[in-house]
Parts: structure tokens; C-alpha cells; sequence
């Protein structure tokens, strides 16, 4: 699948998105990083030929501050601390809404997620790419800044507080500043899109000019014909959970096994016809905010989130700026639905009676109504069910009245509207880019693939 993103853009490597808890989940630097999928590997003996009691007797007090290991990835150890720090930092990210039977599920894979960041981090350093602490400091410092008014000590107390710690984040910086550089040295120079592609590929854009594209959200979970019981009842358990509230962009970056996992599963705007069949179908009759899945392919399960769509290198009426007012009226607590009704319905006729928005707050007062203006709001981004409305109305006219006695009843008047220019689609250089950045988001993840065939784990 595509990505849609890019591989080392600066808005990539500014690192965290909004709000404090993101810094969990989101990848901090932009890396190209991949699936954080499970390694196929099979954990060893742990011991000998003891002699072990079935029933001993244990001489001396536990230590609490005992590092345990968890895994040991090619000699470097993974404790049960290294876990738990991580696996705060996704629960709170998450709001602390996760169900205790999901608990044990998201704690392998946040294993899962450190080994691969373990062996990311023992590659760069066999292939002499060293990361600075300095430059892990930096970054930590940033988000510090985005989510705590420069204040790092800020940073650090809340990490703790939830049960986290400075350390668990920066090493997490640290693996994806490496892998990233990495990436760039050993992947990206071999990596070539020739001016013929590029141009063949604009041709073919103008071509689809008109035609829909769509903007989706994928968790990817692989399954061989043994373990596909096992992977549905899994996919089917995070549908669940979406369902209930879930944030489908942490769940993807810590369930799927596609390379978009990275971004929160987004593939950014792709047409159906880059999609298999299996999932082209269903998403042609999907609506924006719809998630559908599990759905199977050979390979595995998908989820699908459609997050938006829109007509190729054509303007989306959406995109446009609207000058608005809000006339909205309030009810007493507790006023009977009769009185409320026949309130509404004389607001609904005097609000047809106004003549523009200049008149909007003289009208209003005599009805006992407030006015609220807004310059600079785009359609998409009103409530769906006000959208299709909004773009029928001509300046100085009025939605139906909407909402309901507790929450008081409104009308939006237009005021004016700036129609968004036709989109003209990425430059030779952006597509070029794009494409190139595809290609060594499939190439990375052959590289970690490999380095988790040929790592040498050992399992607790």
C-alpha cells in the first residue's frame, strides 16, 4: 500500500501531533518505519536440566527495583520496566480507556514494538550511524515545547506521573532518528524514479481528472492459513473497540502490519484502483467517518476507515471558506416539549423574515436570540448533516432551525463564501518525490523483515 506521506519532510520530523499523549503513539521523527508487526520468531528453553521443587520455599525478600528481562534481542535486554513505561505512555494516549482482556494483547505488541526498535537501533550502530544524545535532547526538548510551553521538567513530571518515564521516550527518539538515517544511507541513494515514470504518472492523473479518490485509514493484519482463527478473532476485537470510541490512528500504529502504520494507518489519497479488489469494493460504498472489516485477504485481515474523498485535480466545494452567524435561542430547564415546540417553530418563521446578515442582531434581540459570528470556517468542517445544506444556500439565507430543547435551537446565516481554486495536483517534483518515497517504505520494510529473521531472541 501507499503511504502518503513523506519519508524525511520537515512537518514529518516536527514530530508530535495533538495533544500531550500523542508523543505515545506518534512516530516522532517522521521515520519511515513501518509495521511494527510481530517478528516470527519462537521463544527457547529458558533453562536446563534442574533439579526444581515443584512446591519451594523462597528464603529472602523480593527486590521490587529488580529489572526482570522480558527478551533479550541479540544480547541486549528488553526488561518488564521497558514495557510498562511504554505501554503507559499508550493507555494514556487512549484516555486510560482500555479493557482489561485488550491489556495483555497491547502489552505483546508494545514487546513487539521494542524489539523491532532494539534491532533498528544495533543496525545503525554496526553500520557506524551514530545518534548524538544532544540531537535526542533537542527532540525531546521540542516536544516539550508543542505540548508544555518550553518547559522539559514540565515534560518530564507527567511523564512519570502516568507512569512513564523521560528515559522510555527518549530512547524511543533515539530509534527512529537512527532508522531514519539509516534509511537514508543504505536505502534511499538506491532508489530511482526516472523522469519517464514521473511523466507517465502525471498523464495518468490528468487522465482520471473528475474521478473519485479517497482518503482511507487501514490496519493491516497478516495471517497464514493456521493462524487466520486467531488474526479475525483479534481484528475483530479491535473493530470493537473502534466502535466503542477507539482512536483508529493509535490503534493502527500499534496493531497494523502495513507500512502506513507509521502514520496511523492514513494511505493517504489513493483511487480504487490501487486497491485490491477485496477492498475496493467495499470502500466504493463506503461515506466519509464509515469503518468497515474485518474483510479478508489472502494475506490476512483489513480494517477500513474512510476519512475522506474527493474528484481528482478537481476544486472540492467543500474546501470552501464561509462567513457565517449563528441565531440560536435557549429554553428554561425543565420547559414542556409543547411550549418548547411552538417556540421553535415561531423562531423558524421570524428568522425567514431577516433581511441579511447586517439586520441579523437588530431581528434577533426582539425574539430573545444571540448572535455569533464566524469569518473563516470551510465547509467540511461544519457537521456532515449541515454540509449538503450549507452549499445550496445563497448569501443572506438561513439553515432549517436544528437541535433540540436542552440545547437550545439555532440557524446558521450565510454571510459570505470564498470557493476554493481548482486543485492543479503535485508538481513533477512533489510526485517525483512521492513516488520515491514509496519505494523505500517497501524497501524498509524488506530490511526489518530481515533483521528479525536473522536476530538471535530469547524469550521470558
Amino acid at each position: 500500500m501507499k503511504t502518503g506521506f513523506r519519508l524525511f519532510s520537515a512537518s514529518a520530523r516536527a514530530a508530535l501531533t495533538v495533544g500531550a499523549l500523542a508523543v505515545a503513539v506518534a512516530p516522532i521523527i517522521g521515520s519511515a518505519a513501518l509495521a511494527q508487526g510481530p517478528a516470527a520468531l519462537e521463544a527457547g528453553p529458558t533453562g536446563g536440566d534442574l533439579n526444581l521443587p515443584a512446591n519451594p520455599t523462597i528464603f529472602g525478600k523480593a527486590d521490587p527495583h529488580l529489572r526482570r528481562a522480558t527478551a533479550i534481542v541479540n544480547g541486549e535486554i528488553i526488561t518488564g520496566t521497558d514495557v510498562d513505561q511504554r505501554l503507559a505512555l499508550i493507555i494514556s494516549a487512549n484516555g486510560g480507556k482500555v479493557a482489561p482482556e485488550e491489556m495483555e494483547r497491547l502489552r505483546l505488541q508494545v514487546l513487539r514494538n521494542l524489539i523491532d526498535e532494539t534491532l533498528q537501533i544495533q543496525e545503525a550502530k554496526a553500520a557506524t550511524v551514530d545518534i548524538d544524545e544532544e540531537e535526542v535532547t533537542q527532540t525531546f526538548n521540542r516536544v516539550a515545547q508543542q505540548n508544555f510551553g518550553q518547559n522539559p521538567a514540565a515534560l518530564e513530571k507527567y511523564l512519570a506521573g502516568i507512569g512513564s518515564s523521560s528515559g522510555s521516550l527518549k530512547r524511543q527518539i533515539k530509534g527512529e532518528l537512527a532508522w531514519q538515517r539509516l534509511l537514508r544511507r543504505n536505502v534511499q541513494p538506491f532508489i530511482n524514479v526516472s523522469d519517464g515514470e514521473v511523466r507517465e504518472m502525471m498523464d495518468r492523473l490528468k487522465a482520471a481528472k473528475g474521478t473519485e479518490e479517497y482518503r482511507i485509514g487501514e490496519i493491516y493484519l497478516a495471517a497464514t492459513q493456521e493462524t487466520k482463527p486467531q488474526v479475525l478473532a483479534n481484528a475483530e476485537k479491535i473493530l470493537e473497540q473502534l466502535k466503542g470510541g477507539g482512536s483508529f490512528v493509535a490503534y493502527a500504529r500499534q496493531y497494523s502490519q502495513s507500512s502506513s502504520a507509521s502514520v496511523g494507518g492514513d494511505l493517504g489519497w489513493i483511487r480504487l484502483a490501487q486497491l485490491p479488489p477485496e477492498l475496493a469494493t467495499p470502500a466504493a460504498q463506503m461515506a466519509p467517518g464509515q469503518l468497515v472489516g474485518p474483510i479478508e485477504l489472502t494475506s490476512g485481515f483489513s480494517l477500513l476507515y474512510l476519512i475522506d474523498k474527493r474528484q481528482v485535480l478537481t476544486a472540492d466545494p467543500r474546501d470552501a471558506i464561509l462567513s457565517l452567524k449563528q441565531i440560536s435561542i435557549s429554553f428554561a430547564k425543565g420547559t414542556p416539549e409543547k411550549d418548547g415546540a411552538a417556540r421553535a417553530s415561531a423562531f423558524a418563521s421570524a428568522v425567514k423574515q431577516i433581511k441579511g446578515c447586517g439586520a441579523a442582531e437588530a431581528a434577533a434581540a426582539p425574539l430573545g436570540a444571540t448572535v455569533v459570528a464566524n469569518d473563516q470556517i470551510r465547509v467540511k468542517d461544519l457537521p456532515t448533516a449541515l454540509q449538503d445544506t450549507m452549499l445550496k444556500l445563497s448569501v443572506g439565507e438561513t439553515t432549517p432551525p436544528f437541535g433540540s430543547i436542552e440545547d437550545g435551537v439555532r440557524v446558521l446565516m450565510l454571510c459570505g463564501r470564498d470557493d476554493p481554486k481548482v486543485e492543479s495536483g503535485p508538481n513533477f517534483e512533489q510526485l517525483q518525490s512521492q513516488m520515491e518515497d514509496d519505494r523505500v517504505n517497501k524497501r524498509a520494510q524488506t530490511y526489518l523483515r530481515d533483521l528479525r529473521r536473522d536476530a538471535v531472541i530469547e524469550y521470558n
